[in-house]
């Protein structure tokens, strides 16, 4: 059966994918088993690599599986399809005062995909990963079993599908504890800084004042001004509102551009004017949430911008101490390269430990960097940002990859193995094959 492409958010390889509905796959499964096909959950595509990906077989697609089961406003617990996109619970949980506890940058994820990635927000300081508030959830098999996983039922499981990269089944869905808030709005405060010193020197102390935190770099800054950028904090505000929009907006990108157009000349106007920006906005003042956690999604179609050759982008975690030396090199890998990053983000994770078996995040700092697809020049730079993160006791975001190396991926997760052992022998992604399974 053959469905529309089923993009990853980097669009770096577009095809048309095999693809069947979540009856089938259960019908598949219930009567007559897998056999030697594979299959794999898709979401809402919003993965920037091929962890979402299964040219070998068939995808899974769980976008019509989106209805919520019950939700509880008095104590927050909602129960939803896996399908339903985070964008949706917002909209049931805020009018009762609740929130996601954590989010990632964008509301168009789904809660099955913010769990098998076990996604993570401006806030892991102080509320760790997406999976730490999963109370349990359904999980399909290919033998056609149905198990409710959690802390204390089929315990290994549960912790092997949270941050699993979708490998251990298929969710069909979950329930959660929702965070209570005064409101949506977030009460920000803007400081500017000069240098990556000065950042690192506030990183810590901004986590314990504010349950967000997240930098932006100037990425493209040199010389006096190399390592400026913008440290923006925030807490939800005790008098605001619940409302969310009916739509993100109606800006976006309306067709793809041959090129980039996210070049040096442009981006090192738009650096210039983003810090002048920010850097006037340092008392506390209100913003709607969408505008703090979503700043993108209100411009659809976004990476449109980056041309038909697609995006990569490349999210690194090193440890604490190692990263006040390697983050300023990977940035200056980055410009002596004359490659250009749109989003340069900058985060302190914290300690609190995922109950994923492999998820991402771990005690350090996080840099984010995105780059137009140019070939060979390009991936020379990102395997040189590989070499630097694994060098420094880091690791490098699966559901950010589309082509790192099964060496950098076993250095970085080397319980990847113990995955393996839980994973549904009838599922698959590029991403396993490619990196896990290779030798």
């Amino acid at each position: 059966m053959s469905g529309p492409c089923f993009d990853s958010f980097g669009r770096i390889r577009r095809q048309l994918r095999k693809s069947v509905s979540l009856d089938k796959a259960r019908e598949i499964f219930l009567e007559r088993g897998a056999g030697s096909a594979s299959y794999l959950a898709y979401g809402n595509g919003r993965s920037y690599g091929d962890s979402c990906h299964n040219d070998a077989g068939s995808l899974v697609d769980m976008r019509d599986a989106d209805a919520l089961i019950h939700f509880d406003a008095n104590t927050g617990l909602l129960t939803a399809q896996a399908g339903m996109l985070l964008s949706q619970i917002i909209a049931i949980a805020a009018p009762h005062g609740y929130f996601l506890p954590v989010t990632p940058g964008t509301r168009f994820v789904t809660l099955g995909g913010a769990i098998a990635n076990d996604v993570h927000g401006k806030n892991h300081h102080r509320r760790g990963t997406f999976g730490r508030h999963v109370e349990n959830l359904k999980l399909l098999r290919s033998d056609g079993t149905v198990s409710t996983c959690s802390g204390t039922s089929h315990a290994e499981l549960f912790a092997a599908t949270i941050g699993g990269l979708g490998l251990t089944g298929i969710i069909l869905s979950a329930t959660v504890k929702l965070m209570r808030v005064g409101s949506l709005d977030i009460l920000e405060r803007i400081t500017p800084f000069n240098s990556l010193e000065d950042y690192f020197a506030m990183a810590s102390e901004a986590d314990l004042d504010n349950e967000y935190a997240v930098a932006w770099v100037d990425q493209l800054a040199s010389g006096a001004t190399s390592g400026r950028g913008v440290l923006i904090t925030g807490n939800h505000a005790e008098k605001g509102g619940h409302r969310t929009p009916e739509s993100p907006g109606n800006l976006g990108v309306p067709f793809e551009t041959p090129i980039s157009l996210l070049n040096y000349p442009s981006l090192k106007l738009f650096n210039m004017a983003y810090f002048w920006m920010k850097s006037r906005k340092t008392e506390p003042h209100m913003v709607g949430y969408g505008s703090f956690f979503y700043p993108l999604d209100q411009l659809r179609n976004w990476n449109r911008l980056y041309g038909t050759a697609g995006l990569f982008q490349h999210q690194s975690v090193i440890p604490e101490q190692a990263a006040l030396a390697t983050i300023p090199k990977m940035l200056k890998a980055t410009r002596d390269a004359g490659q250009s990053s749109f989003l340069t983000v900058l985060k302190r994770f914290g300690d609190v430990a995922s109950p994923g078996l492999l998820s991402f995040p771990q005690p350090g700092y996080t840099l984010t960097v995105d780059f137009p697809n140019r070939g060979q020049r390009t991936l020379a730079l990102l395997k040189r940002l590989d070499d630097m993160t694994i060098d420094a006791g880091g690791r490098i975001n699966p559901y950010k990859d589309q082509r790192m190396s099964s060496h950098s991926f076993k250095r970085g997760f080397p319980m990847w193995d113990q995955l393996e052992t839980w994973r549904d022998p009838a599922i698959m992604s590029n991403f396993w094959a490619r990196t896990a399974l290779a030798s």
